[in-house]
């Protein structure tokens, strides 16, 4: 299974109004291993980026001047893509732009050239319902350190992106969760529910432990002048 992680950097936030894509950065999963085959490209987008545009990325017109322009770049971005699932945080957003990239070079929309889309932002939505569910958010909540972000870069959040998605989805297949364990037995399976009971480790309860649970159960007793449901026989 073919898995890309895909985030864009844009001159704004409006594509239908003439903003451009000015980064796309792509991570290649196999079999949800990250394979190191990545995709990165810096695009010349012929306009300056707007105001708060540029606060969030930092790519200057200057800088940009001398990139290659997204033409020249489309059918490399096209054959890396081809028909896997792509996973985009907010895709709604980075499909616009990508589709408007594509329909300027008179080719077809984004999603024709791909698999399936997922996106992880109605997933996080749906898993943690009121919650914040930016990329941040969920590097906080799954502990994917993200103290190198001062400035967002698409390579970079898709990098991150790639271990939010990789831990909300690895499920809980027994006690012990091992990112890079991609055989584990299904949960809610026979195989499963063995192989989480092989993962327990039992620790009895020393002496002095049972001596405190029975001068608890005890007082109970005496409380509900009776004998408490933790002792009662087990009906037949």
């Amino acid at each position: 299974m073919r898995q890309i992680v895909l985030d864009t950097e844009t001159t704004g936030l409006n594509a239908r109004s003439g903003d451009r894509i000015i980064e796309i950065g792509c991570v290649e999963l196999v079999n949800r291993r990250l394979t190191g085959n990545n995709f990165h490209r810096y695009i010349n987008p012929e306009r300056d980026s707007e105001e708060g545009a540029l606060a969030v990325h930092g790519l200057t017109t200057e800088f940009l001047a001398d990139k290659p322009k997204f033409a020249e770049v489309a059918d490399e971005l096209r054959d890396y893509v081809q028909g896997a699932e792509i996973i985009i945080h907010n895709a709604p957003f980075d499909l616009a732009f990508l589709d408007a990239e594509f329909e300027r070079l008179t080719l077809e929309r984004f999603h024709a050239h791909v698999g399936q889309i997922t996106d992880t932002l109605a997933q996080a939505k749906q898993m943690h319902p009121g919650k914040r569910n930016s990329l941040d958010a969920l590097c906080d909540r799954y502990g994917v350190s993200n103290a190198h972000r001062t400035l967002h870069g698409a390579l970079l959040d898709a990098e991150l992106l790639a271990e939010v998605y990789l831990a909300m989805t690895r499920g809980q297949n027994s006690l012990t969760i091992d990112l890079a364990e991609t055989a584990a037995p299904v949960v809610g399976t026979a195989e499963g529910m063995v192989a989480a009971m092989a993962e327990i480790i039992v620790l009895p309860a020393s002496a002095e432990e049972v001596a405190e649970h029975e001068a608890a159960l005890d007082r109970l007793d005496k409380e509900i002048k009776g004998t408490c449901l933790w002792r009662s026989a087990p009906a037949n």
